[in-house]
């Protein structure tokens, strides 16, 4: 009987403990593999009893169902119906992981998610910033330069990110919160509207609206009362309103009349949310901003630098926990501040993530792995660039002392910006595009040249390389197709398919395979990256990454190839078919090409594994290897 797919997937889903416990769903040539949030949910046991699933087993933080070839990608599409789950999606992947962290910590990454989005934007300001003031200070042309209408022009445009910067903050959050963007965007402009005294005018004086009077006092603010001021310069004070907009607006579209909802939801919402921030939000977190950016001016001044020194060395570790973007708020403080007009920051984070650079290309001048080069040489210029989470997620923090070791030289390029008094006119940029935004190029580039150096010089004298990771080298006898029996059953026979040694199913490095959940099978130790076909017949699947193959013979055997374990995570790599679904093929024929050496510096077995899929169709399967 027909497996019902539909019947098969709803029961998969049933037992997972909900869709929020799901963090992204997939599938290789053989098993559904799912990311679990939490897998104590899962009802193991109910799995393993579903009609169609062949075994169910954790590795690698997935959990994996074992359908089968042919059948499994069917199931997969069910699946993605009845739980309306997207294919494989990195953004199921981040909510459900962010729905299980502590509540600090999704609020962090909230900080994080607005500004990503919108980074693209101030790192063009600033670049333009740092730009139009270093053309002014040219000697003979810089005092022309700056009366010009270019230069205004220029100051403009490179100003308006910063000057508008609550309204780019309200539609990135509106999006991480969920809620008409621009609704948001209202929301933003009146927290900077020009009938508002402007937030960096604010010595100068404001007046105040008296909408209730001063009858109530609470926290010392009156419920009446609102201050003219703009909210310029300031970030937290828009996320938490457009958070609370977020709310307001999704309450109100669940209790008003559809037909009514056009009116009533817009309206309500941007009223309710602006009362509310200027009388409540907006002062008592500005003012709790303004407390942060004076700790954080004090961490970085005072103690002779040494705060500098220690944030320079933690900076990374914040990087590798997601909670780097939060500095943003307090660059942003820093510029707006009169007392300072610099971002102090920017020092202690461009020399962490230049020290980060510094180790991570001497692992790569270093490492006798092509495979670790080719990662680590690229990861080290976007590093020198100011983006250093693939130096760090990919080199450093996996090897762990090149990490460590950036960490000192972040520190001892921080303690020297802290000392020499460097800052930048703008924030969003780091490394070598910080040229264009700091206060003085030949202390910077002393700076960089200390975080770096020293990474770089211990990174290179104390970091040993672990002599598993150099490259494989594989010997690769003459490609033959054998003419040896593998598997046999009572209509017919199954050759080997590779050259190498028939080993048992017990031997291959694979739980699922080695049980031989899915029907007889066993390996193969290649010595020649070619499969042949094993039988006359046709190809009934060929998997999208190439790395397996299924087969119907002549006279009904359906057989599953697939090269390597785990190796679908090469996404085709090292893999060149020969043949399509559909093809029909005679025994010796060339199915595919796979490289050895690249499955092993990938760190797989290269054991082929053959499955008859169709075993309990046969009285008896015999095979070369029990």
């Amino acid at each position: 009987m027909a497996l019902d797919y539909r019947k098969c997937a709803e029961e998969i889903y049933s037992h997972l403990g909900g869709k929020d416990n799901i963090a992204s769903a997939a599938h290789c040539a053989t098993r559904l593999r799912l990311a679990i949030v939490d897998i104590n949910k899962v009802d193991t046991k109910a799995l393993e009893n579903v009609e169609g699933v062949k075994g169910v087993f954790s590795s690698n933080g997935q959990l994996q169902c074992i359908i089968g070839t042919g059948t499994v990608n069917k199931v997969y599409d069910e699946f993605l119906a009845v739980t309306g789950l997207t294919a494989a999606s990195k953004d199921d992947v981040k909510a459900a992981a962010a729905a299980s962290q502590p509540l600090p910590m999704r609020m962090v990454k909230s900080i994080g998610d607005v500004f990503v989005p919108i980074l693209p934007a101030i790192v063009a300001a600033g670049l333009m910033m740092g730009l139009v003031e270093a053309l002014g200070k040219i000697p003979g042309f810089g005092q022309a330069f700056a009366a010009s209408d270019w230069y205004g022009f220029l100051d403009m445009v490179s100003a308006t990110a910063f000057a508008y910067l609550p309204v780019l903050v309200a539609v990135s959050a509106t999006r991480v919160f969920g809620g008409n963007i621009f609704l948001g965007a209202t929301v933003g402009l009146a927290m900077i509207n020009s009938a508002l005294t402007n937030g960096w005018a604010a010595a100068d004086g404001y007046e105040k609206w008296y909408l209730l009077g001063k009858g109530i006092n609470i926290g010392g603010y009156y419920l009446g009362q609102i201050n003219r001021l703009g909210y310029q310069g300031h970030v937290i004070p828009v996320i938490i309103a457009i958070w609370l907009m977020a709310k307001i607006e999704k309450k109100l579209h669940e209790v008003t009349p559809e037909v009514l909802d056009l009116f009533i939801v817009p309206l309500c919402t941007v009223l309710a949310t602006c009362l509310i921030t200027f009388m409540v939000i907006g002062p008592i977190f500005s003012t709790a901003e303004n407390y942060v950016l004076a700790g954080a001016r004090v961490l970085v001044q005072s103690f002779f630098g040494i705060g500098a020194g220690i944030m320079g060395a933690l900076y990374p570790i914040t990087v590798v926990m997601g909670l780097h973007h939060m500095y943003t708020v307090i660059e942003a403080g820093f510029l707006a501040d009169p007392n300072i007009g610099l971002n102090i920051w920017m020092p202690v984070a461009s020399s962490a993530n230049f020290a980060q650079f510094g180790a991570c290309l001497a692992v790569g001048l270093k490492t006798k792995s092509s495979r670790v080069k080719s990662v680590a040489i690229p990861s080290a210029l976007s590093a020198a660039l100011g983006i250093t989470e693939p130096a760090i997620f990919g080199v450093n923090f996996r090897f762990m002392k090149p990490f460590i070791f950036g960490m000192v030289g972040g520190a001892a390029g921080s303690l020297f910006g802290a000392w020499t008094g460097l800052g930048a006119v703008a924030y969003g940029v780091t490394g070598i595009p910080g040229y264009l935004t700091i206060n003085n190029l030949g202390l910077y580039t002393v700076m960089l040249a200390i975080a770096g150096g020293v990474a770089f010089a211990l990174t290179t004298v104390l970091y040993k390389e672990d002599p598993d990771l150099a490259d494989k080298k594989v010997v690769e006898e003459p490609a033959v197709a054998p003419d040896v029996v593998a598997m046999s059953t009572e209509t017919g026979e199954v050759l080997q398919c590779t050259p190498g040694t028939i080993v048992a199913a017990k031997d291959i490095p694979d739980p699922v395979f080695a049980s031989e959940a899915m029907g007889p099978s066993v390996g193969i130790q290649p010595t020649a990256g070619v499969v042949y076909a094993p039988f006359d017949g046709e190809v009934v699947m060929k998997f999208p990454t190439n790395h397996a193959v299924g087969l119907k013979s002549a006279d009904g055997i359906e057989l599953l190839i697939h090269v390597g374990v785990d190796t679908v995570n090469m996404n085709g790599e090292g893999f060149t078919p020969n043949c399509d679904s559909g093809d029909k093929i005679a025994k010796g024929d060339v199915l595919l090409e796979f490289d050895r050496g690249a499955i092993a510096n990938a760190g797989y077995s290269d054991t082929v594994v053959v499955v008859i899929t169709n075993g309990a169709d046969y009285t008896a399967v015999k095979k070369a290897a029990e």
